[in-house]
């Protein structure tokens, strides 16, 4: 038996750190394209400026340039790391070859809080767009009790469940389907948010921006903090990995693309709607962009167009999470780290169906009863760090294993790198206290889970039993303990079919 020591420091090594139940590999550049930007484009633009807005005024604006520009810094990490690493499991996988067992582990922490805090996020969110549609078009709204949390005046949010179920099903269905069904979401809701854009600049007023930033430098990073859980789908492209087509290539263009698509958005979309309307009229806002074009043209029809746009585009985004968080649990599966259910694939769906069935009820639950603001805050610290490990990362892998091949390098290394671990730290430190408490409590949670049943359970416990003494592991191969057999087929057999597959034969 190693040492916990050990234990915490040992290393999957990069050429083995695929190994085990595989994934269909069906998913090119423009659907990991779309992936990045159906995970991104959502609740963060459609929502969050009636949150962002009151902490940061006009100023919003720069809001969002320092949320992207730290996420674009951290992309080019994503961007270097997935081409080199290109599985499922993100940040999670990068933090295991790189840092160690006990590492991946606490990230895996703020992963699962990431994305499972945020399906819930974007869930709420589409219910209020859903009643802001039903009441445009048929005159009626359900009632609080149905659509809002407890702490809002309801008993449950129905709709939030609803959206949730229907993702997990069409994730059970397939990848393959799942991705087409979020190209076609991803090209509405651009095409939408183009509509308001040329819409909201019709009601123009440069007084809007006279008092740009009432709440000073604290106010806009406040601001970037909450913006910042919606940049998650750029870390969404990353745990498609295992089912990426020429995986090294079109990772990292997918992440790049993805980034440069979501920031032009979101600025000129916040520049529209705040010269639309006053800031001070966001606060509380339901429905917010819908409002505002609604408010310019005092006709209905402009915010009906955007609600159901944004009711297709947040359904887009919480597919979207749901698919990362139920990746991230397989690969943390696959080796072992939590139970095997989660990394059980369906020979015929070529998918993690118990998992994702688990996964779903426990987002359900979440979206039923939390408000919206304090799950974006909750997002926001996951992604923040899970951010500042890939940016550690790029560095202790470029030291580590110079000769790895890349499908692509962070230019200006090291000093992109260092400027996106100095941002996120800058962010982090401008979240309320309760959130990062909570954010620690669960993470402190997590890694007693990995002392008792992780560690132990670790494929690398079992089939290497220990260590090289600096941290790796001994290069023995694994075993596949998950094989997807056609009928006839021995275990052979499907472990070559699986290995063509993964060679793209």
């Amino acid at each position: 038996m190693t040492s916990l020591a050990q234990q915490l420091l040992r290393r999957k090594p990069i050429s083995r750190v695929a190994e085990g139940a595989r994934l269909k590999r069906s998913i090119g550049l423009f659907s990991l394209t779309m992936i990045g930007v159906g995970g991104t484009i959502g609740t963060g633009i459609f929502f969050v400026l009636s949150v962002a807005v009151p902490v940061a005024g006009p100023a919003v604006i720069w809001s969002f340039v320092i949320a992207g520009v730290v996420a674009g810094l951290t992309a080019l990490c994503y961007a270097e790391l997935a081409g080199s690493v290109p599985v499922s499991g993100s940040t999670y996988s990068y933090a295991y070859a790189t840092m160690g067992e006990g590492t991946a582990m606490a990230v895996g922490a703020c992963l699962l809080l990431e994305y499972g805090v945020s399906t819930a996020a974007v869930a709420v969110g589409w219910s209020q767009y859903v009643n802001e549609l039903l009441d445009n078009l048929f005159g009626f709204a359900l009632p609080d009790a149905l659509s809002n949390a407890p702490e809002q005046g309801g008993i449950i949010n129905l709709p939030a469940v609803i959206v949730i179920a229907l993702c997990a099903l069409l994730l059970i269905r397939g990848a393959s389907e799942s991705v087409v069904v979020n190209n076609i979401m991803v090209i509405v809701k651009i095409s939408v948010l183009l509509f308001f854009i040329a819409v909201a600049f019709t009601g123009w007023n440069s007084d809007h921006f006279a008092d740009f930033s009432p709440y000073g430098l604290q106010g806009i990073i406040g601001g970037a903090g909450i913006i910042f859980f919606s940049f998650i789908g750029l870390d969404a492209v990353s745990t498609a990995g295992d089912e990426a087509k020429n995986a090294k290539r079109n990772l990292p263009l997918a992440i790049i693309f993805a980034l440069l698509i979501v920031i032009a958005l979101y600025v000129v979309t916040a520049l529209a709607a705040l010269g639309a309307q006053p800031a001070d009229e966001f606060a509380d806002q339901s429905a917010g962009l819908s409002a505002i074009l609604e408010n310019v043209l005092g006709v209905s029809w402009p915010g009906t167009v955007v609600a159901a746009g944004a009711v297709v585009s947040i359904f887009s985004v919480t597919l979207v999470t749901l698919y990362g968080q139920t990746r991230i649990l397989f690969a943390m599966s696959r080796d072992g780290m939590i139970p095997r259910v989660f990394s059980r694939v369906n020979p015929r769906t070529m998918t993690p169906v118990r998992g994702t069935i688990i996964v779903a009820v426990v987002v359900s639950v979440l979206a039923a009863v939390i408000p919206i603001n304090f799950l974006a805050e909750m997002t926001s610290i996951g992604t923040l760090v899970a951010f500042l490990v890939v940016s550690i990362g790029v560095i202790i892998l470029r030291r580590r294993e110079p000769d790895l091949e890349r499908g692509f390098k962070v230019p200006l290394y090291p000093v992109i790198p260092i400027l996106s671990i100095i941002g996120c730290v800058w962010i982090i430190t401008q979240l309320r206290p309760i959130t990062i408490w909570v954010f620690l409590i669960w993470t402190a949670v997590f890694l007693t889970f990995y002392f008792f049943y992780g560690r132990t359970h670790s494929r690398l416990e079992r089939q290497t039993g220990g260590d090289d003494g600096d941290g790796s592991t001994p290069d023995v191969p694994y075993t596949s303990t998950v094989v997807l057999p056609k009928p006839g087929d021995t275990a052979d057999d499907a472990r070559r079919r699986a290995d063509d597959t993964e060679a793209g034969r």
